[in-house]
């Protein structure tokens, strides 16, 4: 079997398990919202982000789509998508090919973008200003990337507007919990081959993702620990029965750290300094720089591969420290990401987004926009919908209820 016809049954069977892709794909292809439009793609590339694309140019567009990550990218993806639309990529790039695939995809000049650690966003405005003039908007995946977009927004303002996907309650209620809880739990197990039950698994962050990835390691049997910086959602993760504390005491009891912020060297060297002999490390927030690699590699005295995506850092005084996929996202560089369903509802958001940016072009300010409240409406009935599921309507004398009320 060729790696094209691997790719087409891989993204045919995803999308026949995203029905709300597929009626939107039918809307698409008869209104046209895209017709004429370059629309930039930086995202995963898999088969069900290949469907995605292939959404968007069945509206009328031209796409180009980039890897967000060289270690999510399945080559049998590539070979697909490259026979229907443009797309650079190939599974572990080094890093200055990765870069250069953000160079290429602005060369086709965009008029919408499509992100996912606004990163596309980032090298237009530290390296490529000239693309920004062209540009209508940009929906963004990933909590990271929002807070890039953010943190651009209060540097030097933007010049377009930018629709975070992930402020949607359709993205981070189903993608960033459930959709992360169980990919984590399929990467941790296929690198690994361990068990979780019995375990002491500390999660970092108790974010959406951190909530999803706590609930899952709980369903295994693990005994979970939570860090964070925010009163609030640590209160919040205490009160659902899960131990709090600060990750130095934490890295000393656990078996696994799994790390879900987004944020800068959350397991640090005061951890490694004190971590539980054969703990293992692994991150599914959007970049690797949550663990300390650099710390963690200068204080080894030996390192080897001890299985595919693990490696095994022998530190000074004995004690093994096991990283996963070098500190990638370990629930797609290792597992499969999540699951078609979910990600009908994530995706389903960041294709009506680029719509919503078209049909309101120059109405909108050049700045970051949450996603509209009959957006995230429209997807939540459309899911339903295909699920089969009918809900209840408020009756007139409701309606005079609440509005006078």
């Amino acid at each position: 079997m060729t790696d094209y016809e691997l790719g087409e049954q891989r993204v045919d069977w995803v999308f026949a398990h995203m029905p709300v892709m597929q009626r939107i794909r039918a809307d698409f292809a008869r209104d046209q919202p895209f017709q004429g439009l370059t629309v930039a793609i930086c995202l995963h590339l898999e088969p069900k982000t290949a469907n995605l694309g292939l959404t968007i140019k069945a509206g009328g567009a031209t796409v180009v789509m980039c890897p967000s990550n060289p270690l999510s990218t399945q080559d049998s993806t590539v070979a697909y998508l490259q026979q229907h639309l443009t797309c650079f990529g190939k599974r572990g790039e080094a890093p200055d090919a990765y870069h250069r695939h953000f160079h290429e995809t602005l060369d086709h000049e965009p008029d919408l973008i499509v992100d996912d650690g606004a990163q596309l966003l980032s090298t237009m405005h530290k390296e490529r200003r000239e693309a920004l003039d062209r540009v209508i908007g940009l929906s963004e995946e990933t909590t990271g990337g929002v807070s890039i977009i953010r943190a651009i927004e209060r540097k030097e303002g933007l010049r377009f507007p930018c629709i975070g996907v992930n402020t949607g309650l359709m993205k981070h209620l189903f993608d960033n919990r459930y959709g992360t809880g169980q990919s984590t739990v399929e990467g941790l197990l296929a690198a690994t081959n361990l068990t979780v039950c019995g375990k002491v698994v500390t999660v970092a962050g108790y974010g959406w993702v951190g909530k999803g990835v706590a609930l899952r390691m709980r369903g295994l049997g693990a005994e979970v620990i939570v860090t964070e910086i925010d009163p609030t959602k640590a209160l919040d993760a205490r009160m659902e029965g899960f131990r709090v504390m600060r990750m130095v005491e934490a890295a000393a009891l656990s078996d696994f750290i799994i790390t879900t912020t987004g944020g800068l060297h959350i397991v640090d060297v005061p951890d490694l300094a004190v971590m539980k002999d054969q703990c293992i490390l692994a991150n599914v927030g959007h970049f690797n720089r949550e663990i300390n690699i650099a710390a963690l590699r200068s204080s080894a005295t030996r390192t080897r591969t001890v299985r595919p995506d693990v490696e095994e850092f022998t530190l000074a005084d004995g004690r093994r420290v096991y990283l996963l996929a070098n500190g990638e996202l370990v629930n797609i560089a290792v597992g499969q990401g999540h699951p078609a369903e979910i990600m009908d509802m994530t995706f389903a958001l960041q294709l009506l987004a680029p719509r919503y940016l078209v049909e309101r072009r120059g109405q909108l300010e050049p700045r970051f926009h949450t996603v509209p409240e009959e957006m995230d409406a429209a997807v939540a009935r459309l899911k339903l919908d295909t699920m089969g599921i009918a809900i209840d309507e408020r009756t007139a004398e409701q309606r005079e209820y609440d509005d006078y009320y």
